[in-house]
């Protein structure tokens, strides 16, 4: 089977995010101990680094660890199926979202198979604003690998729309 050569800008994509993804927890793990630490103030209180063992998914679901090795298989058939889909896709921001989300769940799927946690350690939750008189903080800490899955999901949302739009606009084109 001939792979297209759009396809292999998703792969790279992932790639790219895999090494960064890993560098930065190595760095985080070894290089400035963050383990140990618990948590460095960066630019206090918008931006600090702060060590979190995520077992779980989102909003600590299976925080316990108990499904380590499902999250692992279900993490790495999405790869699969991403890297399959990139083989059909023919546009760029399709391909550019593909390879984010791809490189994601491969980051935290070696995390997770090495460690039985995800490292994450971006923490923005110092900020917040008011929503009337509600205060809303933004609460998650997270890592490389999860920012490459957000902005390959919004990305994925655009290209959608984008593709809906150009499909409608091509039909009105043809009635007319």
């Amino acid at each position: 089977m001939k792979i297209p050569r759009i396809a292999y800008a998703a792969y790279g994509f992932a790639l790219i995010v895999v090494v960064l993804d890993q560098l930065t927890k190595a760095w985080i793990m070894g290089g400035l101990d963050l383990r140990e630490m618990g948590h460095i103030p960066v630019w206090s209180p918008l931006f600090n680094l702060t060590w979190v063992e995520n077992r779980g998914v989102s909003f600590g679901l299976f925080g316990d660890g108990s499904a380590r090795w499902m999250l692992s298989a279900f993490s790495i058939a999405v790869a699969g199926i991403l890297g399959w889909w990139a083989l059909k896709a023919d546009r760029r921001l399709l391909i550019t979202a593909i390879g984010l989300i791809m490189g994601g769940a491969l980051g935290n799927v070696i995390d997770r198979i090495r460690f039985g946690y995800v490292v994450d350690f971006l923490d923005f939750s110092g900020p917040h604003f008011f929503l009337g008189s509600m205060k809303i903080n933004f609460p998650w800490i997270f890592n490389v690998a999860d920012s490459a899955i957000c902005i390959g999901v919004i990305l994925l949302i655009l290209d959608s729309v984008r593709a809906e739009r150009e499909a409608k606009v091509g039909l009105a084109a043809e009635k007319s």
